[in-house]
């Protein structure tokens, strides 16, 4: 077949914010830019995450008044990375987050909004803060992208009330207390109203929130600078002449195409949660590279990572963790396929604990899924299969919902048909629905509920952090986080390690530029996103920090080659004159 040519300025390999935000960029400056996805839609993980960036310094937070103490956030992250801490990242990310922020709000449509309160993961710790960094995409008319938004992913189905992705924050409040609650049932009432004529009109939902909110704004902002977005367009291996990356192979509408980049390829194609092998060496809990599960996106399988390994780059595989990692459950959905809930915040709702399969509680439940997965592994090191248990009664199942079980008045029926929730009219007969000794459980839940009728938690102190109290219930007096564990039924819902990105990326300089095993910057080749070692060396210091750094790095490597443009440009013009 022949092969079709295609030249341009900037090749990107992915439309997740990272590719999206380096694309848009480049285009503002003027240059030709050409996107591919090899999936039939756009959006990436982006479109089914939840949409917060963690960036310090921007002007959204100082209109909420927040003022960033000098030094506060690089403090902040150099406690967070400890032994991975690249200085000239870090002040590479500080530096050009608040200008990404103000040229994407400013110049286009992608816009967001940040809570005057949001602590950080870690606020009690040196520069550390209990809001202003934090921001989440504003809700999106997906109607503003004509038939295009028949191409946009959609959110995760677990995170989703009758397909409709409930925005963060006061649009989750007010579904919780919909009964408890005039102007929350008025709320709810309206929006579910909406939800479902949008769906008998378009097909889907058309008030996009969170992931599908920014998804949806970098496409309209894409649409408005005429940058070509080319769908099921797989990248089959780079393209270089010399020690310089000059394009890519990949087919497209079915015939193969050779795409020229004059002045380079950023790779943004969401790293490698799907990648087993690559799992297999870099996750200790998954020695056979399948004991993970992932809800990120099937095609999220390491192409970025394995492509730039054959032009000399390097993953570091160091890193203290591979992956930014989160509690999972395993649920069976209504066509009977196998879907993945990330466990974010029931797990810090008052009345809810996990245990072990030896029916103990082994960390604080309402610290962020990150720190409580690595307590999970450190506490079940040597098991053959690393688990927990995630336990409430009828009440808190009722009032807040627990993984994909919805709160009243939504049924649990199907839930526990399938065997997702199991329940137990007593905490000896859940026990031995669950496979723990009954006696264990009940011992723990009885020491729990023993201080947790005064509100306090003193094993592991749940509540005693401002993250913590953010994601609890601050109705529920005096602790938002603590409550006794009483009146059956009583229920559990099985929780295994999944992730929602990875952190264990390619070596990358300050300027987003991919580096070799000498450390050397190979030409023409960019990583952004998941396809670039995370700046957070590992860890996870608050929310947004795999959209932030997206954004902001994207934002950084458009400038790049915008300004390699202008470089190139000035040399010809200094060529000529001589």
């Amino acid at each position: 077949m022949e092969e079709k040519n295609v030249d341009c300025d900037v090749l990107v390999i992915g439309t997740g914010a990272s590719g999206m935000a380096a694309a848009v960029t480049a285009a503002s400056q003027g240059l030709k830019v050409l996107v591919v996805e090899k999936e039939p839609r756009f959006g990436g993980t982006t479109a089914r995450s939840g949409g917060w960036l963690w960036i310090p310094g921007t002007r959204l937070a100082t209109e909420q008044g927040i003022q960033e103490r000098h030094g506060a956030a690089r403090s902040y992250l150099q406690h967070e990375a400890t032994t991975h801490f690249d200085a000239a990242r870090v002040d590479a990310f500080l530096d050009n987050g608040p200008k990404a922020i103000e040229f994407f709000t400013r110049d286009t449509c992608v816009q967001f909004d940040m809570p005057p309160v949001f602590p950080d993961y870690h606020a009690e710790a040196p520069g550390g803060t209990q809001g202003g960094r934090s921001m989440v995409a504003r809700p999106f008319d997906g109607r503003q992208l004509g038939e295009r938004i028949k191409h946009l992913a959609p959110p995760l189905p677990e995170l989703t009330v009758f397909g409709m992705m409930l925005g963060s924050g006061k649009e989750i409040w007010h579904f919780m207390r919909v009964f408890r609650s005039v102007e929350s049932f008025t709320y709810v009432a309206k929006r579910l109203s909406r939800h479902f004529l949008d769906v008998l009109r378009h097909g889907r939902g058309m008030t996009l929130t969170n992931g599908n909110a920014l998804a949806g704004r970098f496409a309209k902002a894409a649409m408005d600078l005429n940058i070509p977005v080319w769908l099921n367009a797989p990248v089959t291996r780079l393209v270089v002449d010399g020690d310089r990356v000059t394009g890519a192979l990949l087919s497209h509408e079915g015939k193969p195409t050779c795409i020229t980049a004059r002045l380079g390829v950023v790779l943004a194609c969401g790293g490698f949660p799907h990648d087993v092998e690559r799992r297999k060496a870099l996750f200790p809990h998954a020695p056979t590279g399948t004991e993970h599960f992932t809800p990120s996106p099937a095609g999220n399988t390491g192409d970025g990572l394995k492509m730039a390994e054959t032009v000399g780059a390097c993953v570091d595989p160091t890193i203290p963790n591979a992956a930014a990692w989160v509690p999972t459950s395993v649920t069976v959905r209504p066509d009977g396929s196998s879907g993945v809930m990330p466990h974010f915040i029931d797990r810090a709702k008052p009345g809810v604990i996990a245990v072990t399969r030896h029916g103990k509680r082994f960390t604080n439940e309402a610290n962020s899924y990150h720190d409580f997965v690595q307590a999970l592994v450190a506490e079940t090191k040597g098991d053959k299969e690393i688990f927990s248990w995630e336990i409430c009664d009828h009440a808190t199942l009722r009032q807040y919902g627990m993984g994909c079980v919805a709160p009243f008045p939504l049924p649990i029926g199907r839930h526990l048909r399938t065997g997702y929730l199991k329940r137990g009219n007593t905490v000896e007969d859940l026990a031995r629905q669950i496979g723990v000794e009954p006696a264990a459980l009940k011992a723990t839940i009885d020491g729990f509920n023993q201080h947790a009728r005064n509100g306090d938690d003193p094993a592991f102190g749940r509540g005693s952090k401002a993250y913590n109290r953010y994601q609890g219930d601050a109705q529920n007096l005096p602790n938002p986080c603590v409550r006794a564990i009483e009146a059956g039924p009583f229920y559990a819902i099985k929780m295994v390690i999944g992730d929602i990105g990875t952190f264990a990326g390619l070596a990358v300089d300050e300027h987003t530029r991919v580096l070799n095993a000498s450390r050397q910057p190979i030409k023409g080749l960019h990583a952004v996103g998941n396809d670039a070692a995370s700046v957070m060396g590992g860890n996870y210091p608050g929310a947004g920090i795999t959209l932030g750094p997206a954004l902001t790095f994207g934002y950084v490597a458009g400038m790049a080659l915008a300004n390699a443009a202008a470089t190139a440009a000035s040399s010809d013009i200094g060529r000529k004159a001589a």
